[in-house]
């Protein structure tokens, strides 16, 4: 994907020069007519190294010039790639609840990148500004249920993005025919200046663990072993090949959950995840610790992975490396994940793409082992990264297979809305780079509230009890990170 917008190379030391600051916005002012109504100034320079996790945590506690602590926010990290990234308040926005969801989030992702001008340029391999987006896992969102809409797509107003040991600030700064420039300008200075001022890391301990109240109230528990068996019956009957069920898990805390905490505890407790947060805004965040990948795409490289299959982890080496070998022996396992990659790489081979299936491999995680299938294709330049995750989503192992009968099973099983839950969360850059995960492991907060999601999916040899028994172990990694907020 690419942006014909020019890139200005204009060097700018605005933190220290506001009368400069003014001076190149109103430059771009005065470049706007009647066909072009506004533009986005993206001001970016590198900064002093800073943990975006500090900067959230900062921004959420403190009100600085044109920020609130109620702002939207996503929270992004990628442990793997050493990367964090945060975009904080909103230029522009989109949301939407339609079944043509991912062809107007499209739309609005080309629309925005047209009206950006770059100023500065640096050698960061993803230092370009950032429209992040959350689309729900069915097209048509309960909001009373879950607080989001179907498809949720923001450019932020500020972004930080560390890079190892680099950090670069953004500002995407929007300017029409009405923008007070020099208000705009004494903004960002001051802003930059408070910036200037965050703690560069939070300290990342083992938690300890506060006196908190949890009161946990499960969904549908009680009923999810017969679900099962009467998943197993309609499996039986060649209905359906798999069916992934899900569970929710309400908690009550005598307290609000702390969003900062909870996201310092999973990447304390699961630095083998991508960590995310995504906040509307209005009390409510959809946090968690997923290790699934939808896409990775960079340079129209595409990396997306096969997941599913697993057991728990060994309470010592040799006990481990027995079910790692017992979960690659397991021909019901191995069903499982062969549905995801068949589904995936046809996907692939329906968008013309070539895919190139890796060898079989186990990931081993803090408390799980999953079977792990990676899968590489060169994309084609005039697909959209939305458009792959469109055609992607849901994949077998969130939903079962095949999908749109699957589908129609989920609604009729499950007695809540997934919202956010094993759907495509992730980022796409100016460059037309994206990466996009699926939303499991994860929990929706709102103050001393949160509903924690998990799932289990079920093939031909399932046995109900040993699927609650992996549900109940999929909850451990977010009760945990909650129990010590």
């Amino acid at each position: 994907m690419s942006v014909a917008t020019p890139i200005i190379p204009e060097t700018t030391n605005s933190r220290y020069d506001q009368h400069r600051l003014e001076q190149l916005l109103l430059s771009y002012k005065a470049t706007l007519d009647g066909q072009k109504q506004s533009i986005i100034v993206s001001l970016s320079q590198i900064i002093d190294e800073v943990d975006p996790l500090s900067t959230l945590a900062f921004l959420t506690h403190e009100k600085i010039n044109n920020f609130f602590k109620d702002e939207i926010y996503f929270y992004w990290e990628n442990p793997g790639k050493t990367e964090a990234i945060l975009g904080y308040g909103v230029t522009e926005f989109c949301q939407l609840n339609r079944v043509d969801r991912f062809a107007q989030s499209q739309q609005f992702v080309k629309d925005c990148f047209h009206k950006i001008v770059k100023v500065n340029q640096h050698n960061l391999s993803n230092s370009f500004p950032h429209i992040f987006c959350g689309f729900t896992f069915f097209s048509e969102s309960n909001t009373q249920e879950f607080p989001f809409p179907s498809a949720f797509a923001f450019l932020p107003k500020l972004q930080i993005l560390k890079q190892k040991r680099n950090s670069l600030l953004i500002f995407n700064l929007l300017i029409d025919s009405e923008t007070n420039i020099k208000k705009l300008a004494d903004q960002t200075t001051a802003n930059l200046k408070s910036i200037s001022k965050i703690k560069p890391y939070l300290e990342i301990n083992k938690p300890e663990k506060q006196s908190i109240i949890l009161n946990p109230k499960y969904h549908m528990i009680k009923g999810f072993e017969s679900s099962v068996a009467s998943a197993l019956k309609s499996i039986k009957a060649d209905h359906f090949q798999k069916l992934v069920l899900a569970n929710a898990l309400d908690l009550t805390s005598s307290q609000d959950f702390s969003i900062i905490d909870c996201l310092k505890n999973l990447r304390y407790y699961h630095p083998d995840c991508y960590i995310f947060a995504i906040n509307n805004g209005k009390n409510n965040c959809f946090v968690g610790a997923s290790p699934e990948r939808l896409i990775s795409l960079h340079n129209q490289q595409l990396l997306t992975d096969a997941l599913a299959g697993s057991t728990s982890r060994g309470k010592t080496k040799l006990e481990d490396y027995y079910l790692a070998q017992k979960l690659l022996k397991s021909s019901k396992e191995r069903r499982e994940h062969q549905v995801v990659i068949e589904f995936i790489v046809q996907r692939l081979i329906n968008l013309g793409l070539i895919p190139q299936i890796s060898p079989l491999k186990v990931l081993k995680l803090s408390n799980i082992q999953h079977l792990w299938t990676p899968i590489y294709t060169q994309l084609n330049p005039n697909i959209h990264p939305l458009e792959v995750v469109e055609n992607l989503h849901p994949t077998p192992a969130v939903s079962g297979f095949p999908t749109g009968v699957t589908c129609q099973e989920i609604k009729r099983y499950e007695s809540f809305e997934r919202g956010f839950y094993a759907a495509p969360l992730g980022w796409i850059d100016y460059s037309g780079n994206s990466e996009f995960i699926v939303g499991i492991r994860s929990a929706l907060i709102s103050g001393n509230h949160a509903r924690l999601y998990a799932g289990a999916g079920i093939v031909e040899g399932s046995e109900p009890s040993k699927e609650l028994a992996e549900i109940q172990l999929k909850f451990q990694g977010l009760l945990k990170a909650l129990s010590y907020c």
